[in-house]
């Protein structure tokens, strides 16, 4: 059985995938007869013959509708086809799908009522460059408020494919189902665009498995992680344990803590660590931080350090391998200090939060202390500090977070529904397991965690940040509604024995 790849298409890469399909001998009509055949197959499978409209632009994305129609027709089901735009200008395979279709048909015409219990949206597809006419929108509005199912193809119409939201800011709409072809683009990944789509299913339309190489050839550049983006499916979990190993063998991570008022962020960063599988946890913190700390931790160790001097010291110990620096750890000269004492040390280096925020102004001073073995983790509010404006002037979230990655020559985990983890190279993933219930205080304190428990453990930066970020999504979605921070690191063995997927 067929099933599509995980890399994350750009509407420019298909394009040109296309083009090599139909240069290796593959005919464009070929491609679109398999399209329509397979949204009509696709459609069939979730619901009974009903009054179905088939709404067709000017484009392919309208030729694939076409021969949706006809073989939705053949099957007995009543439908209607309705074009939209200058069908006269149509290319010459979607024309040649227009000539085989047979049953009623009608223009677009905003004047007149368009009626059915199904609409299939082959109208604009996700090469769109500017949003939907006041008309179209409006005609989308009044499907989505009657009772009405949309299927999309490719993209809901008014979606750009990039950039991942509805054009011109058109007033968004949803499809209950969304059929793309041979792979992923960034709208079925990213949001908002994510949520417009429904169920998302990527379909086999005879596009040869090998375009990917020729496309990474004809560019001269390897294929895989410098050629695409990829979904984050299959992480790289952490190493399973062996009998002669003892605990220092997992690795030891360090926390650095904040004030005594803010310690619990640390303790929860400290436990996703110890959690995830790291041999050794410390938090260190001054000494009315430890005093709060102590009682609160068991397998937890706790040491006093009450400067970044004492962290050096500490830090002397080449065992103590990964540390997480930020967490509630408090916004100023301090927090950049004990920073540059962890980024100078031998250690794999997390930093979150405050410790990003605090280089806010002072960003290539950070830039200048990083090296490859570090994970930053901002949220949106966090990277705009470190890179102003670079998400409005990006395409989307992933080229902003490789973008960032490359500038700071370090792995970028930008947080959201829709995490991003780059690297400086320009190998990114998406991690969509991440449920709404992870919208919650301390989530973020726990992912860190994890990735420098993993990162304890011998994990590289990036295979430790997206493995992190999915077995943080997977917890959440255990855990389900209801979720604090608290209950995150408690549910990771549960996810890591059952290789990621727990039921």
């Amino acid at each position: 059985m067929w099933t599509p790849g995980p890399e994350i298409l750009t509407c420019a890469e298909l394009t040109e995938i296309d083009r090599l399909t139909a240069a290796s001998g593959v005919p464009t009509s070929t491609l679109m007869e398999n399209a329509g055949r397979q949204i009509a197959n696709e459609i069939v499978k979730r619901w009974t013959p009903r009054r179905t409209t088939v709404l067709c632009g000017p484009g392919n994305n309208g030729g694939d509708g076409y021969v949706a129609a006809r073989h939705l027709q053949a099957r007995g089901w009543l439908v209607e086809l309705v074009t939209v735009g200058d069908h006269k200008a149509l290319k010459a395979e979607a024309a040649a799908m227009a000539k085989l279709w047979n049953g009623p048909t009608r223009a677009f015409d905003p004047k007149e009522p368009v009626h059915g219990d199904l609409f299939v949206d082959a109208v604009f597809g996700a090469g769109l460059s500017r949003g939907l006419s006041p008309e179209l929108s409006q005609l989308f509005e009044d499907i989505e408020a009657s009772d009405a199912r949309v299927v999309a193809v490719d993209v809901p119409s008014g979606v750009g494919g990039d950039q991942a939201r509805f054009l011109d800011d058109v007033r968004p709409w949803a499809a209950a189902l969304t059929l793309t072809f041979f792979r992923k683009k960034p709208a079925h990944v990213l949001y908002p665009a994510r949520t417009a789509c429904g169920e998302i299913v990527c379909v086999d339309i005879g596009i040869p498995a090998g375009m990917l190489q020729a496309l990474a050839t004809e560019r001269n550049i390897a294929a895989g992680p410098h050629l695409v983006c990829t979904e984050n499916l299959d992480p790289p979990l952490p190493t399973p344990l062996q009998a002669d190993m003892h605990k220092y063998h997992r690795g030891h991570c360090v926390v650095v803590s904040g004030p005594a008022s803010a310690t619990g962020a640390a303790r929860l960063a400290a436990r996703g660590a110890l959690r995830v599988g790291a041999g050794l946890v410390t938090v260190v913190g001054d000494a009315k931080a430890v005093e709060t700390l102590s009682p609160a931790l068991t397998a937890i160790m706790v040491r006093k350090t009450d400067t970044a001097f004492d962290l050096e010291a500490l830090l002397k110990d080449k065992r103590l391998n990964a540390l997480v620096v930020g967490p509630g750890n408090g916004i100023g000269k301090s927090t950049q200090e004990r920073a540059a004492v962890a980024l100078a040390s031998a250690a794999s280096v997390v930093l979150d939060a405050d410790a990003l925020t605090s280089f806010a102004g002072e960003t290539e001073t950070l830039f200048k202390l990083l090296n490859e073995r570090c994970v930053l983790t901002p949220h949106e509010g966090e990277f705009e500090r470190l890179f102003p404006g670079l998400l409005a002037r990006s395409v989307n979230r992933i080229e902003a977070a490789r973008t960032a990655a490359k500038r700071a020559g370090a792995v970028i985990l930008l947080k959201g529904p829709d995490t991003v983890v780059a690297k400086p190279e320009g190998e990114a993933v998406v991690n969509t397991n991440a449920p709404p219930d992870l919208a919650t205080a301390g989530a973020g304190d726990v992912l860190a965690g994890i990735i420098a428990g993993l990162m304890a453990q011998g994990v590289g930066p990036f295979d430790a940040a997206r493995t992190g970020a999915f077995l943080h999504g997977e917890s959440g979605r255990l855990a389900g509604p209801g979720l604090i921070a608290e209950d995150l690191p408690d549910l990771l063995p549960e996810v890591v024995q059952s290789g990621g997927n727990p039921p």
